[in-house]
Formats: structure tokens, sequence, C-alpha cells
């Protein structure tokens, strides 16, 4: 389980990658990137398939993007982001938050093994401020019932 500490330092960075951005602004990868743009951080689409996400120019990988970023948020099936983790810290990128769904534990290990503070099994939207709609709801629920970090 993820640490109060290791979201709170996550949600402080305000230069974000965001592996796993789509065509399909239906896409939850999508979804991340258009809130977190939204909640004033700046944020740079990870896709080697995509050209492009609402107008903002999508980077291949981690290696290609254009500055350093604080840290990398992973939208994409388990197997892809053991490889992410390796890129993000060839990248020098030493925070990771593996969205629900994209932690394997693999991933999780190298991470630990790496000296990358990574987040796991938490939804970055009932944590980057301001947090609304469901995710306030989500979030309320979850502290009623204990599940949030401590």
């Amino acid at each position: 389980m993820a640490t109060k500490a290791a979201v709170d330092e996550f949600v402080s960075q305000k230069t974000l990658a965001i592996v796993g951005v789509s065509r399909d602004p239906k896409k939850f990868g999508s979804m991340v990137f258009r809130e977190l743009k939204a909640k004033g951080y700046r944020v740079f689409p990870v896709n080697r398939n995509v050209e492009s996400v609402e107008g903002d120019k999508c980077f291949a990988n981690l290696s290609a993007l254009p500055e350093k970023v604080d840290g990398v948020v992973v939208v994409v099936p388990p197997k892809e982001t053991e490889q992410v983790v390796r890129e993000a810290e060839a990248a020098g990128i030493r925070r990771v938050w593996m969205q629900q769904g994209a932690q394997s534990e693999a991933a999780i290990r190298y991470c630990q093994e790496h000296n990358i503070s990574e987040v796991h099994g938490e939804c970055i939207m009932m944590f980057a401020q301001p947090v609304k709609s469901f995710h306030r709801f989500h979030r309320g629920a979850w502290k009623l019932f204990g599940k949030l970090p401590h």
C-alpha cells in the first residue's frame, strides 16, 4: 500500500509525464492527462503510437521528452509498466505513480530496489488537488472505510 507521504510528495510535483495517453478521449490515460492539465500541472503525453493528443505533441518514450519531468503517471498494462519503470530510471525520473491496474510485482520491486519513490494501487484523480466530482465522493468513501494511505 502507498504511504501518505509518497502520495503527497508525488502530487506536489508539477511537471509530469503521462504514459498511456490515447487518441480516445474516453480512455483513462487521456482523462488523467486532460484533468491534470486542467489542474495546472505541466503534462507531457507519452505513447509511441500517437503523434499528438488534444493538440499537444505526444512523445514516443520518456527519453524523448524535451525536458526532465518530476514524475511519471503510468496507465498501461502491467507488463508494459515493467519497461516504463526501467525507462524512468534511465531518464533520471525518481517518482512513479502506477495507476490502479497498471502495477505489477516486478515493477514495484524494481522501483524499490532502485530507490524510485513509487505509488501503486491508488487513483491519482483522488489526490491531485482540487479533487472534484466522482473522485471526491470516492475519496470520502475511502476515508470513511480507512482505505486512504496513512
